[in-house]
């Protein structure tokens, strides 16, 4: 099992899907984390960090912190390292690594933060309970994740709905669930943690909020349908007219005065066990 495997990151890696990342993070970044704050001195890993579009914001609201971010695929970190630069974080330490062969003992962080990974893994319990051995006892862990099943938008249109839905079985094909938001407290709670918290973070656009029809629909959730058509249409999951349809229209609601779009974030929190043995510390560790 890798983070964000180069056959199971639903997405890509274009330059797009860069741009397409910081766009997002953009457009909800204070409704993700406004309440994401790590205390001076703390050590926090960050788990699959891609372009570093979230590292961005996380180191940058603790800057007393100490960060160390890893992705499984070099070309992202690489671009993660430029973003980090940009911004002159220097709280910020990068790496390409696996999550289950990462070079440090257990126990060596103090939080753990986690976005928008575990709905590309095949196994997102046992992704939680391999970052969980980095934790120390009592250390927490944060975890965001969106909802497919959550996106609703007006007017309603029955090839944009289908479009939409080619996304949620694209990413299941890969062994992905896009779907993985609601599962985030049974989840972590198998995983072993304690004091699991689960905030649902609602995104709503209309033509009110002109930036955020522009930044989250037209530049994030357009782009990521698009992101899926040539294996949506070759699956035989749209006909190519029942695509541009689809398509036409997700694009019109960003522009429409009469449009809205609706979708639903989760972010989740728990802690770590402050028993060594059921934060598993207590099998011998290599040296």
């Amino acid at each position: 099992m890798t983070v964000r495997s180069a056959d199971s990151y639903v997405h890509g890696y274009s330059v797009r899907e860069a741009q397409r990342l910081g766009d997002q993070a953009a457009s909800v970044r204070e409704l993700i984390h406004h309440d994401t704050v790590y205390p001076a001195g703390a050590r926090v890993l960050e788990v699959g960090c891609g372009v570093g579009a979230q590292t961005e914001t996380v180191a940058g609201r603790s800057p007393e912190s100490h960060f160390i971010s890893f992705d499984v695929v070099a070309d992202s970190v690489r671009q993660a390292a430029a973003r980090v630069h940009t911004k002159r974080l220097r709280n910020v330490q990068l790496l390409a690594a696996d999550l289950l062969a990462l070079p440090f003992r257990l126990a060596t962080f103090e939080h753990v933060f986690v976005s928008y990974v575990l709905e590309h893994m095949t196994d997102p319990l046992r992704t939680l309970v391999a970052v969980k051995g980095a934790l120390t006892p009592g250390g927490t862990i944060t975890v965001v994740e969106g909802d497919h099943g959550s996106c609703y938008f007006s007017p309603r249109h029955p090839t944009a709905q289908r479009a939409w839905e080619c996304l949620i079985q694209v990413q299941a094909a890969l062994g992905g669930d896009s779907l993985v938001g609601r599962r985030l407290y049974p989840l972590l709670r198998a995983a072993g943690f304690e004091d699991v918290a689960v905030s649902p973070r609602m995104v709503y656009a209309d033509a009110s909020h002109p930036d955020r029809m522009d930044r989250f629909v037209a530049k994030t959730i357009v782009p990521m349908v698009e992101g899926v058509e040539a294996r949506a249409l070759s699956d035989g999951l749209m006909t190519r007219a029942e695509w541009d349809a689809g398509l036409a229209h997700l694009r019109s609601i960003a522009t429409s005065q009469s449009g809205t779009f609706c979708y639903t974030f989760f972010k989740a929190t728990g802690r770590n066990p402050r028993d060594a043995e059921l934060c598993g510390l207590t099998r011998k560790e290599p040296v």
